[in-house]
């Protein structure tokens, strides 16, 4: 796959559901009460990683493309899997499946591949132990494979170190099988999916500033759920729109929710020309569709409580970077480090290979933009928003640019290459 310079982008697109909330969607269905529809799934390897964790735990899930349906059996209606639960590549399955795991009376072990295995479960063993969990990592570098189970677990109040959805959502579902109130503050407010859609089926959450709290042993009941387009998949869309000459793109239905859509405010920041329209609520979630044209950006700083809301868009906000004027400082991204790959380092090194002028940091980047950018063969680690963001620099580089793996997108954005295809004159 080569991707080349072209001419503009226009038209209209409609991207994959969200992945967040799909993963969701399936584990609280499954331990919900009845029957849970989702519409607009994503059908991509991570959720599928989710939908046969469950399916091996005793649970009857059918699927036909991007409709999903769940026959629960409440809180306490999982068995025990017959072999290691495979988690694939996702670290949101990985976590968030740990938490519902620890409150069952069976032991069971999970797995994924080679990145999930080198990724920090440390973070959730932590309070998970400190509720009372039997979890270890079996190798004891605080990684995947994890052994999980059996054990009764006890409410707390955990101070995170980190704002982490996914650790913040893993000691929330514990605390469904724990005793009295479990309650999780975070140092930064992370995205709230989890206590808007749990809440939805029937959980009692309460969240007051930085804390959220949860009581055990609800009777969740399944759920009508549609799945608004993921703002991470629509963020490549939203900067393609903006850096590439000529362009008007409307991205339709994409999840807007305040705690995920930091890259809005970063391209206003930087002079976007960006409009939400059709602003509404769907399922629990603010929904818009984006409109975007190519705009004069400047650099500006990315840091402080944002990045919580941006940090799997940072790649493509370099991209952007890297075509405004003036410099973007990226800081207080750490966290960059631990995703499916160092993405701190993988941004700098294929930005530098394509000219651009970028200084890694401890916990960021600095780039001063406007060099012109030109074809270079990316390394992707097979990283999918690697991949993706850099399809999308490719866009406005002179020659070709080309990947390693670009099979590495179907973890979260199968057609995507179709995507650009369908909108890009050359």
């Amino acid at each position: 796959m080569a991707i080349s310079k072209v001419k503009s982008i226009k038209g209209e697109i409609k991207v994959p559901g969200d992945k967040s909330i799909s993963h969701r969607g399936v584990m609280f269905g499954a331990i919900s009460n009845g029957i849970t529809e989702l519409t607009g799934f994503l059908d991509g390897a991570d959720c599928r990683s989710t939908i046969g964790c469950f399916k091996a735990m005793g649970i009857d899930i059918s699927q036909d493309n991007d409709y999903v349906i769940i026959h629960g059996k409440g809180l306490h209606g999982l068995t025990a899997p017959k072999d290691m639960l495979d988690v694939g590549n996702s670290g949101t399955t990985t976590r968030l499946i740990s938490g519902i795991l620890s409150g069952q009376d069976f032991v069971s072990t999970l797995n994924g591949d080679e990145s999930i295995q080198k990724r920090p479960m440390g973070r959730i063993i932590t309070p998970l132990t400190e509720m009372g969990a039997n979890i270890s990592s079996i190798k004891n570098n605080g990684c995947a494979p994890l052994k999980i189970g059996g054990a009764p677990l006890k409410a707390i109040h955990y101070n995170s170190p980190v704002a982490s959805a996914q650790v913040k959502s893993c000691v929330l579902l514990a605390g469904l099988y724990a005793d009295g109130i479990t309650s999780v503050t975070e140092p930064v407010v992370s995205r709230n999916h989890t206590e808007l859609m749990l809440s939805g089926f029937g959980a009692n959450i309460t969240t007051k500033g930085l804390t959220a709290s949860i009581e055990s042993n609800p009777i969740l009941n399944g759920q009508k759920i549609e799945v608004p387009g993921d703002i991470s998949s629509a963020a490549y869309f939203i900067v393609a729109g903006l850096i590439c000459p000529n362009s008007d793109l409307l991205i339709k239905n994409v999840n807007t929710n305040p705690t995920r859509a930091g890259i809005i405010k970063i391209a206003q920041d930087m002079g976007a020309n960006l409009e939400l329209l059709n602003e509404r609520i769907v399922s629990g979630e603010p929904v818009a569709d984006i409109h975007v044209k190519t705009s004069d950006l400047q650099g500006c700083e990315v840091s402080g409580d944002i990045i919580p809301a941006l940090i799997d868009e940072i790649p493509v906000i370099a991209v952007m970077a890297a075509c405004a004027k003036g410099q973007t400082t990226i800081k207080d991204a750490a966290e960059l480090k631990v995703k499916e790959s160092d993405r701190i380092a993988t941004v700098c090194e294929n930005l530098k290979n394509m000219g651009c002028d970028i200084t890694p940091t401890e916990d960021g980047m600095i780039i001063n933009g406007g060099n012109e950018l030109h074809g270079a063969r990316i390394k992707t680690y097979k990283d999918h928003r690697i991949a993706m963001s850099f399809a999308i620099a490719g866009l406005v580089a002179n020659g070709e640019t080309c990947f390693d793996d670009e099979g590495c997108c179907r973890i979260s954005y199968p057609d995507f290459f179709k995507t650009i295809g369908a909108i890009v004159n050359r």
